[in-house]
C-alpha cells in the first residue's frame, strides 16, 4: 500500500505541475483520500462529443499501479463502450492490457480517444454499438450529439 501512495503523491505532483499542459484534462484527487480522484475531460474536437465537459471518477486500489484503476464515467454519454446507466467504461488498458507505465493523467487520454473512436464490436451500450455497427453514423452521431447537449454541456446563465 505504502508503494502505491508514493505512486500516487508523484502523480499529484505531476498533475499539479503541469496542470496548464494538458487543457483537455482537469484531474483532482479527493481532499481525504489519494485512492479517489475526479477528472473533468474535454470531447474531442470533430466528434459528436465536442462542446462537452464528462466527468469521470477513478477508484484507484491498493495495489495500483501493478493494477488497473477503476474509471468509470459520471456524465451521461451515449458511446458504444459506455455502459449508459452505470457509467462502465470498455477499454482493454482498464482490463487485460494494463501497464504499471500508465498514469491517471495518460488512462484520461486513452479515454479521450476511445471517444474519438469507437469499438462498436465490443459494445457496453448496444444501441449506439448497433447503430454504428449497421452503418447509421448519422444516427449515433446525432443521439451522442444530443446526450452531449443535455448532460455534459456547461449550463448558460
Amino acid at each position: 500500500m505504502q508503494a502505491s501512495r508514493a505512486r500516487l503523491f508523484k502523480e499529484y505532483k505531476e498533475v499539479q505541475r503541469e496542470k496548464s499542459a494538458d487543457p483537455d484534462i482537469q484531474l483532482v484527487c479527493d481532499d481525504s483520500n489519494i485512492f479517489k480522484w475526479t477528472a473533468l475531460i474535454k470531447g474531442p474536437s470533430e466528434t459528436p462529443f465536442d462542446g462537452g465537459v464528462f466527468q469521470l471518477a477513478f477508484a484507484v486500489p491498493e495495489q495500483y499501479p501493478l493494477q488497473p484503476p477503476q474509471v468509470r464515467f459520471l456524465t451521461k454519454i451515449f458511446h458504444p463502450n459506455v455502459h449508459f446507466k452505470t457509467g462502465e467504461i470498455c477499454l482493454d488498458i482498464l482490463k487485460n492490457a494494463w501497464s504499471p507505465a500508465w498514469t491517471l493523467q495518460s488512462v484520461c487520454r486513452a479515454i479521450i480517444a476511445l471517444m474519438a473512436h469507437p469499438e462498436p464490436d465490443s459494445p457496453l451500450n448496444c444501441d449506439s454499438g448497433n447503430l454504428l455497427r449497421s452503418g447509421d453514423v448519422r444516427g449515433y452521431q446525432s443521439m451522442a450529439r444530443m446526450y452531449t447537449r443535455l448532460a455534459a454541456s456547461p449550463k448558460k446563465g
